[in-house]
């Protein structure tokens, strides 16, 4: 059965690597699109906060229906379709409120299938470890977000413009959609991998190491500044020509695949030690991003992505061993709910600050970040 777990993390990490090529691509060149369109600071930083929560606000709602009606699939599926193809819609936006509005459908989308897939993964993660699990769709996962930005790049290097670079996304967003239905048809019932028998709970609601978890997550994700809002600054500030934003993006991808499978692996054996290094490391890009120059930046994005591993890698691995298999969707539906909250709250205090003091922003993501770390202790003293 563990083969049988480790091969269905391995084709649903195909359907991330091609999810993540088309709309983490469409993620490296935003900021500066919208840029193009005439977009503010301001204007960049809430509309990636708030696709933002509307990508994660809406999964405890899309949890919840999904441990009720147990029809896992048609949630992934109906995710992903939107997904995905809001991502080359993008090459139809004239406007920055059009672009805008299609980057919410696009986190919306992932908002429809995200618990379901969680779960899914967790119930692997159950025979193989979760760590495991979690750390190697990760890997996947950021290696589609490298190579697709990379393409973007070159797109962009061959004088083709964002539009042109968005249209060419649609041929990963197909592939992506593909794959899922040919997981759906190898694997109908993922949560027969589970290894332990379901527990009954008694208590209508979650453990309380569950919320200080939650807390925790919600620190981290108000002080982590989305890329859009980098790539700005370094539009704003000429650190690199448009056309290298995507590759230092690349470059986070790289840290983010490499890190999340280390820290996925290191979960397993050590526990909270490798919580707190992986998001103290994570906390410091603020600096090197906003307050240096071509070599700081890159220094920073490679943070950066050691905190997007951490996050994607080690906080679903640490909540599934918290929660029972049968309310793991809708668990991680809530989780996600607060921390899509504490993003876009972050994120438009983070765009606000620009305009006022970048030295600001720094000091608003760092502290924030670094506070989250109390919160984990608790939380593990508490399981």
């Amino acid at each position: 059965m563990a083969k049988v777990a480790l091969r269905f993390v391995l084709v649903i990490g195909v359907v991330q690597l091609f999810a993540d090529m088309t709309y983490e691509s469409a993620r490296s060149i935003v900021g500066p699109f919208l840029g193009s369109l005439g977009a503010s600071a301001t204007v960049v930083g809430f509309t990636a906060g708030f696709g933002e929560l509307m990508g994660y606000a809406f999964r405890s709602v899309t949890g919840y229906f999904a441990d009720k009606t147990h029809k896992y699939w048609t949630f992934i599926f109906t995710g992903y379709l939107i997904n995905m193809l809001a991502v080359p819609a993008l090459a139809l936006a004239g406007n920055w409120p059009l672009a805008a509005a299609l980057i919410v459908a696009e986190r919306t989308g992932r908002a429809i299938r995200k618990p379901s897939m969680d779960a899914m993964l967790s119930h692997a993660g159950s025979r193989i470890g979760h760590g495991w699990a979690f750390g190697l769709n990760e890997f996947l996962d950021q290696t589609g977000a490298t190579i697709g930005p990379l393409i973007v790049a070159f797109v962009l290097y061959r004088q083709g413009g964002y539009h042109h670079a968005f249209a060419f996304l649609l041929i990963p967003a197909l592939l992506c959609l593909a794959m899922v239905g040919i997981a759906r048809t190898f694997y109908p019932r993922p949560h027969e991998l589970e290894e332990r028998a379901p527990v009954i709970l008694k208590a209508k609601g979650f453990p309380k190491s569950y919320w200080f978890y939650a807390i925790a997550g919600m620190l981290v994700a108000a002080g982590f500044a989305d890329f859009s809002l980098v790539a700005f600054h370094f539009q704003k500030m000429k650190i690199m020509p448009p056309a290298d934003v995507p590759i230092f993006y690349s470059a986070a991808m790289v840290t983010a695949a490499v890190s999340a499978l280390i820290f996925g692996k290191l979960l397993d054996k050590f526990g909270l030690p490798v919580v707190l290094v992986a998001f103290s490391l994570g906390a410091l890009f603020a600096p090197c991003v906003f307050l240096g120059g071509f070599a700081l930046a890159l220094m920073g994005m490679i943070l950066w992505g050691v905190g997007m591993g951490a996050q994607d890698s080690l906080l679903k691995a640490i909540l599934s061993r918290v929660i029972p298999r049968e309310k793991r969707s809708t668990a991680f539906g809530i989780f996600d709910t607060v921390f899509g909250i504490a993003w876009f709250a972050g994120s438009a205090a983070m765009g606000l600050l620009y305009d006022q003091s970048v030295l600001a922003v720094v000091i608003f993501s760092v502290s924030l970040q670094l506070a989250a770390l109390p919160f984990f202790i608790i939380a593990r003293a508490r399981t």
